[in-house]
């Protein structure tokens, strides 16, 4: 059990629109609100299975609300959009924060198979529309989103 990561700090900047996490093996990182939300680990972004992913769009400027912890092993944030049904375990935040770089990647090259240019699909307001919203194009929660 002490290989799991542990956090020692949590802190939300609002203004910075960052969640900083420390843990206890001395990692510590700055993961942005937008990552977190585009992330979240919930059946109405991860689908219910491998290929039902929904890319979220239209995220740059989200925040956090507020953020409660789950037990001892995580926290769920409520995101300025409502979103509020992931469940951040330690593990899943250590992940974030020590694949930032290459989930964010991914993240773009997703926006841009959808038909986004640049960083357009990061702007508030912006939505998918027609079959696209799954990225290989599985079942999943549809238009209307999971309710679990």
């Amino acid at each position: 059990m002490s290989n799991k990561p542990v956090p020692t700090g949590l802190t939300v900047h609002n203004k910075s629109k960052v969640l900083d996490v420390e843990f206890n093996d001395g990692a510590s990182f700055s993961i942005p609100f937008e990552l977190l939300r585009v992330y979240s680990p919930s059946a109405e972004v991860m689908g219910h299975g491998p290929g039902q992913e929904v890319l979220q769009v239209g995220k740059r400027e989200v925040g956090i609300a507020g953020i409660e912890p789950v037990g001892n092993y995580a926290v769920q944030p409520t995101f300025s959009d409502g979103h509020n049904t992931g469940i951040f375990t330690w593990e899943y935040l250590y992940k974030l924060g020590s694949q930032k770089d290459a989930l964010w990647a991914t993240y773009m090259d997703r926006l841009h198979a959808s038909g986004f240019e640049g960083d357009s699909g990061r702007e508030t307001g912006v939505s998918l529309t027609g079959p696209s919203t799954h990225q290989h194009g599985g079942g999943g929660c549809g238009s209307g989103g999971c309710k679990h």
